[in-house]
């Protein structure tokens, strides 16, 4: 349901659907948590392609933050379109979350 990529110890996650929505939250939430268990990890949503989220998906990005942090790691996202940036800020998201326009200023946020 995701795919993840490993470059400089950062988990970079990006997903082959256009649409994060009630439907595949689960999987998503059990495929990140391996990721987000792990004390200290670093990881990117890399959110290309994706047009659109439902509550469903932002209430599963909030619970991946969470527990990211509460393990001492850090999750930023890259790559919002411009219909996922506009619920973001609709939402006051973008003032939770770490949000970079493109992968690589985002990557290197983490140096």
């Amino acid at each position: 349901m995701i795919n993840v990529e490993k470059k400089d110890k950062i988990d970079i996650v990006t997903f082959p659907v256009n649409k994060i929505n009630a439907l595949i939250t689960d999987d998503i939430r059990d495929e990140i948590g391996k990721l987000s268990g792990i004390s200290n990890s670093k990881i990117i949503i890399d959110l290309t392609g994706v047009e659109y989220i439902d509550s469903s998906g932002f209430s599963c990005l909030l619970s991946i933050m969470k527990t990211v942090r509460n393990n001492y790691g850090i999750i930023k996202f890259a790559n919002p379109g411009p219909n996922v940036m506009e619920l973001l800020k609709m939402l006051h998201l973008d003032t939770v979350f770490q949000i970079y326009g493109d992968l690589e200023s985002c990557i290197r946020s983490f140096r």
